[in-house]
């Protein structure tokens, strides 16, 4: 297991902030957001490297939440155009990213950026949902022995099976995703988190495609050990994927909300918890005696009660002690003993 899938495996919940071209093509502003999101506490941050024509061809239309973002319905390739750094940008970002001592990814979106970013030791390859059951390039990026994290928007349990029968070489884990900008919460499906979990036995995130931060932190709690959440310095900024993106406070909130629900989960064993104990002792109830008796009486059910503070004999075992004969004498409202018995 390489030391990068031994990170993704451990206790914490592995956070990547994803810029994505949320760049919009500025080396500058990269850098920017890379900076916010250190100060935020992700553990990594997540770029797009392509060449633009390689990716598309001049006659593709933009999706429908990219035309709706950017506002017209020009080309693809038009707008990846201005939103494309070149391999030199990333050399400066990965050495910017090492230097802060956070993760750097990105998604290769075509063969020759992948050899690009495996040539810079790129932490792990980020697979889109576009490219999941694209087999030759998954086999390509399989060659370098890297961690892949697989995102499986579009996909179904027969599709995920199939891509990684065709990689051999790599571990890989596996983000739950729905490919939509917003995602509608009713079609989340956070549920098949688990699903994945026990069909692959692989480790399993979450992509989250939705507005504001409360699905990401649910899927942390149904199991997702991975989260990737867009992110910009300002959602207000032209391009097409600004909208779907947390600000930095936003993202921030995020990650203390993740590292609270994860502390939350604890081992998964029933028991009184440390900070139970007081309460434990005050609001439980014991065995009392309902009157004044003296050495030689017998108890009868209407000489016990059961009263706070739970100190004493367990009302679970009332019935013990009825019929039971004093050795000593007690006190009426007194918390009754073991030792008050023959």
């Amino acid at each position: 297991m390489s030391k990068f899938q031994s990170k993704i495996s451990g206790s914490a919940v592995y956070i990547i902030a994803e810029v994505g071209v949320n760049h919009n093509g500025s080396l500058d502003r990269a850098l920017q957001c890379v900076d916010q999101a250190f100060l935020c506490g992700a553990d990594a941050v997540k770029f797009q490297t392509f060449n633009s024509k390689k990716l598309v061809t001049r006659h593709a239309q933009k999706a429908e939440y990219q035309a709706e973002n950017t506002g017209d319905y020009g080309s693809q390739l038009e707008m990846l155009q201005q939103l494309e750094l070149s391999y030199s940008d990333f050399i400066k970002i990965k050495q910017y990213c090492d230097k802060k001592e956070i993760d750097f990814l990105s998604t290769p979106f075509d063969e020759e950026s992948a050899d690009f970013l495996n040539s810079i030791q790129v932490n792990a390859f980020k697979i889109s949902s576009g490219d999941m059951n694209n087999h030759p390039f998954l086999q390509k990026v399989d060659q370098y022995g890297r961690p892949i994290i697989l995102s499986t928007g579009m996909a179904d349990l027969n599709e995920i099976r199939e891509s990684l029968e065709v990689i051999t070489k790599s571990d890989v884990s596996l983000l739950h995703c729905t490919s939509d900008y917003p995602a509608p919460v009713e079609d989340v499906n956070l549920h098949a988190i688990h699903t994945m979990a026990s069909e692959f036995k692989k480790v399993i995130g979450y992509s989250d495609h939705t507005t504001g931060i409360e699905v990401s932190i649910a899927a942390v709690a149904v199991g997702a050990r991975i989260i990737e959440k867009h992110f910009t310095l300002d959602r207000s900024l032209p391009g097409p994927d600004h909208k779907a993106s947390l600000e930095p406070d936003e993202f921030s909130a995020l990650v203390k909300a993740i590292r609270k629900v994860e502390q939350s989960m604890g081992d998964g064993v029933k028991r009184c918890m440390p900070s139970e104990q007081t309460t434990r002792s005050v609001a439980r109830k014991s065995l009392v005696a309902g009157r004044s008796m003296k050495v030689g009486e017998q108890m009868q059910e209407h000489d016990l009660v059961i009263k706070r503070p739970g100190t004493g004999i367990p009302p679970k075992y009332y019935f013990d002690f009825v019929g039971r004969t004093l050795v000593r004498d007690v006190e009426q409202d007194q918390l009754l003993s073991r030792e008050d018995f023959e």
